[in-house]
Formats: C-alpha cells, sequence, structure tokens
C-alpha cells in the first residue's frame, strides 16, 4: 500500500512508518522540516496546497497527525498555535482529497480520547461516552483541551470527500521504549524512585501498546465498514495508583515516592506543561474495534508493562 502521513516526523508517526516500511508499504511523511530517513519525507507548510498534493494521488491510505505538541504551557500564544496547527492541517488534506484525481479510499484523522469527560464512574465509548467541557470543578485548561478536540473534529466532519472513508482516530496515549516517549519518562520516574501514585492516584489512565496501536491502524485502513470516531485503547483502562504500581512491579522497583498536586503543579510549571495530562481521568474503552473483531495483543497493563520494560 501506499499511505502518506501528514505531521508524521514525532513519536507516533515514526512509529507508524517504521512499522509500515517494515512490512514493505511505500511510505510518505509530510514534514515542515523535512529529514532523511528510510521512507520517503515531502515537504509542506501545514497550511496550503502545494507539490505535496501529488502524493494523494493513487494513495491507499492517508493518516493526518499533524498538528503542535500539547505538552506545553497553554499560553495565549501556545493555545492559538494548538488549535491552529490542527484546524489548518485539516481542512487543507480536505481540500486536497476533493481536488484529487484518484483520491485515497480513506483518511484517518488523528484526534484524542481528552475529548472525553473526566469521570470515574464509567467508561466512555464511541457510542455512549460523554463528550466533556461541562463537568463542574475542573481547571479551564483541561476545556480548552476540549475546545481543541472539538475543533479538530468538527474541521474533520466538514470535509467533503465522499469517495474516501473517513475514521476519526480518538486515541489513548501509545505506549512505546522509543527516547522520549511517555513511556520512557515514567520509566526514568520508576527507576528513580520518583514512582509514585499522582495526586490521590484514583485517576483512570487509558492507553495503548505500541503494537496493538500499529496493528488498530492498519486494521481500520482495511474494514471497509468502519468509519467516524474509533476508540484507539486497551479495552482495560485503571487507576493511576494501580498504572503505576505495576509499573513499578514490571521494573522491580518496590518502591516508589507519591507526588501530591501540588508538587505536580509546581513541577508543570517547571518543565512547561500542563497537570492534565496527568491527574484527567481518561476511562476509555474501545467498543468499536472490539465489535469488529479486533483482537489486542496486549489487553491488559501488566503484559503490556512486562513486554516494554523488556525492550528498553
Amino acid at each position: 500500500m501506499k499511505i502518506l502521513i501528514p505531521g508524521g516526523s514525532g513519536h507516533v508517526g515514526t512509529l507508524l512508518s517504521r512499522e509500515f516500511h517494515r512490512l514493505g508499504h511505500d511510505v510518505v511523511v509530510l514534514s515542515r522540516t523535512p529529514e532523511k530517513r528510510p521512507w520517503r519525507v515531502a515537504r509542506w507548510d501545514g497550511e496550503t496546497l502545494g507539490e505535496w498534493t501529488a502524493e494523494l494521488e493513487a494513495a491507499n491510505a492517508v493518516i493526518n497527525l499533524a498538528g503542535q505538541s500539547v505538552n506545553c504551557r497553554y499560553n495565549a500564544d501556545n493555545r492559538k498555535a494548538i488549535i491552529g496547527s490542527r484546524v489548518k492541517s485539516t481542512k487543507v488534506i480536505g481540500e486536497a482529497i476533493a481536488r484529487s484525481w484518484d483520491p485515497p479510499r480513506v483518511w484517518l484523522q488523528a484526534s484524542t480520547a481528552t475529548i472525553y469527560a473526566h469521570r470515574y464512574d464509567a467508561a466512555n465509548d464511541e457510542v455512549t461516552g460523554i463528550i466533556g467541557g461541562a463537568e463542574p470543578n475542573v481547571p479551564e485548561t483541561w476545556r480548552f483541551s476540549i475546545d481543541v478536540a472539538t475543533a479538530w473534529e468538527d474541521a474533520f466532519n466538514q470535509a467533503a470527500v465522499p469517495l474516501t472513508r473517513k475514521v476519526l482516530m480518538r486515541s489513548a496515549i501509545v505506549m512505546h521504549p522509543d527516547r522520549g516517549s511517555p513511556f520512557s519518562l515514567l520509566s526514568r520516574l520508576v527507576q528513580c524512585g520518583l514512582g509514585g501514585q499522582a495526586g490521590d492516584g484514583k485517576q483512570f489512565v487509558s492507553w495503548i501498546h505500541d503494537r496493538d496501536f500499529c496493528n488498530a491502524v492498519l486494521w481500520l485502513i482495511d474494514q471497509d465498514d468502519i468509519s467516524g470516531p474509533v476508540n484507539l485503547a486497551a479495552p482495560n483502562p485503571l487507576p493511576n495508583a494501580e498504572f503505576m504500581r505495576v509499573l513499578r512491579s514490571a521494573w522491580e522497583m518496590p518502591v516508589g515516592l507519591p507526588a501530591a498536586e501540588w508538587m505536580l503543579e509546581l513541577g508543570a510549571v517547571v518543565l512547561g506543561t500542563e497537570t492534565e495530562l496527568i491527574l484527567k481521568s481518561r476511562r476509555v474503552v474501545p467498543t468499536k474495534l472490539l465489535h469488529s473483531g479486533f483482537t489486542f495483543d496486549f489487553p491488559s497493563w501488566p503484559e503490556a508493562a512486562r513486554d516494554l520494560c523488556r525492550r528498553c
């Protein structure tokens, strides 16, 4: 297959590109700053039509991952860049597909499991899940994340591409052992003795093993009857305290100092990020994937954590 990945130079894009290239697919990444890779990389600016649109012709799939990282402080400039980079890139891809003579048969659009409400009582799936933004007593920055996700999805849903199937990938945290990845950062904390629970530890963590993530993306490309929002998350989310206990066990680290909420707030300021990434309860399950017949290699965190630690 020919697979085009706009915004594919980050951690998740590299993960997909590496796996697809290994399987023998023709991978083309669109990047603002092209670098030499084992697969092809073409230049684009994420906002305007250009020579890159030729790569859409006869492509089997386009997987749009473009957007500035949310791992930053949500000041005015960063908010504008976070929303703008997602909405503009999504709109220009839709315009390019609409103009194609031989458009891709499927467009997989990155979204996020963060779109769902902060909750503990029940899991969010694609049918009964509650979209966030109206929860009482949550920080304003958490509502901004909902605004980002809904603007991103609205831009995608408004794209008129009748010959191309459209899938929204509401992804949980993709766990893989590459340096700088979420799993790598959490593992460093554990190995330094700081891998205890965050806050009260009751907030749910939704995650997906890198092998399952890549397999799920390929599955979505092949399943012509799947469209709309799809949760890419392992079927067994768990509270943060248990999540960290399992990770400590996988690393054979007997203790981990907990971090109170005020400590996390202070640390977020120092590190230039937001505590939402740690404290929001993301209890997400992949109903559509499971009902379609997809099988997870790592449905539970203990097995996934052991495998990831082994590969570090």
